[in-house]
């Protein structure tokens, strides 16, 4: 039976005559052909990355400052006036984190936020020193409630 299936000829034992079995030419490998067909085409030229460019800390400070300014305006979205002065977003990003700790964390933070926020409109900056004046407030009754907390554990002899 094995012999039936991979001879080309085939005789039939009932005298029926004899019949040819089309033999199946062996499958093309697909990577042999690819490069067949691709053989015809000019292969693609692969680029070099373009060279990035460095800015100095002025640089960067100028292009910070621009960006604020126009921000500041309210007239145009912040990724635009960011891709204008030509970094990417990411960048300006990077450029701010790298910038605060040249400022003073802990210097008044609220403030710094009401001298943005005046720039942007009164109704951004009305917010602005209401979220510190909130901030105000919380802390001392943060304090109060320590103190108080305080008294009652010596009240309570838990000291």
């Amino acid at each position: 039976m094995d012999d039936e299936n991979n001879a080309s000829v085939v005789t039939g034992e009932s005298g029926e005559g004899i019949t040819a079995k089309k033999q199946k030419s062996p499958k093309r490998k697909k990577a042999a052909a690819i490069t067949a067909s691709n053989a015809s085409e000019p292969a693609p030229v692969e680029m070099p990355g373009a060279k990035r460019k460095t800015y100095s800390e002025n640089e960067k400070a100028e292009k910070l400052k621009l960006i604020a300014k126009k921000v500041a305006e309210g007239k145009t979205p912040l990724q635009e006036v960011v891709k204008s002065t030509g970094i990417s977003v990411q960048t300006y990003y990077q450029w701010k984190r790298n910038e605060k700790p040249a400022a003073k964390k802990n210097d008044a933070p609220a403030a710094r936020k009401v001298e943005r926020a005046a720039t942007g409109g009164n109704e951004l900056a009305e917010l602005v020193q209401l979220e510190a004046e909130n901030n105000r407030l919380r802390s001392l009754l943060a304090e109060k409630l320590r103190a108080e907390n305080l008294e009652l554990r010596k009240r309570l002899g838990l000291n």
